[in-house]
């Protein structure tokens, strides 16, 4: 318990800190099957959801998008924001995928099994900038997971460490040219060879440093 503590912690400072730079990155958190009342999976603590309480009820700001573009729906989110309409929920997901029963977001996109790069980075630059001009949003969490690979053990989509990176790269820059503070969360990440996962999860590093400073 004391480790999802530190976690929904560190996404509450990081929000703090994107508010003041413009991005900030949990290298853990992406807890998103945690619920307003029970844990699931392995998550006890809806990080994100935390901190989108902790900046509202501050009235640091007055909208958020949460994008979650991990393989998983972020059921927990869902449920936690159902009744909110200062929170937004967008998740990305495999179809097949666990949970395998989900909740509602307010918009869920579920993909087929094996969708690859092109398909997948087609549906989201369609998606994305649409949301953003209804929504409004003044503050965007990220769940940038990075278990949509092909290689991933958990995962059933079929995107490559490109399509991964081009995934963040046009999540990251977005924000960037729309000024809209982003805090990342780092999400799941499975695949048998652990150099794959780093590479991955790095890449969303790099272009944060690369696009913001």
């Amino acid at each position: 318990m004391n480790r999802e503590v530190i976690i929904a912690d560190g996404t509450i400072k990081a929000s703090e800190h994107a508010l003041d730079y413009g991005i900030a990155m949990n290298i853990a958190g992406g807890t998103h099957h945690a619920y307003t009342n029970r844990g699931e999976a392995f998550c006890l603590l809806n990080d994100q959801a935390i901190g989108a309480r902790y900046l509202l009820q501050k009235r640091l700001i007055k909208k958020v998008l949460i994008v979650d573009l991990d393989v998983h729906q972020g059921n927990g989110t869902a449920e936690i924001f159902k009744n909110d309409t200062d929170v937004f929920t967008f998740s990305m997901h495999g179809a097949s995928n666990y949970p395998f029963k989900k909740e509602q977001s307010d918009l869920d996109i579920a993909l087929a099994n094996g969708t690859e790069d092109e398909n997948y980075l087609k549906i989201l630059k369609e998606t994305l900038p649409n949301l953003i001009e209804t929504q409004k949003p003044d503050f965007i969490y990220y769940l940038c997971g990075v278990d949509i690979l092909a290689s991933d053990k958990l995962g059933k989509l079929g995107c490559t460490i490109n399509g991964c990176k081009e995934r963040d790269r046009f999540v990251l820059q977005t924000c960037k040219d729309l000024s809209i503070p982003v805090m990342c969360s780092m999400g799941g990440g499975y695949s048998p060879e652990i150099k794959i996962i780093v590479d991955a999860h790095a890449n969303t590093f790099r272009l944060a440093q690369d696009i913001f400073f």
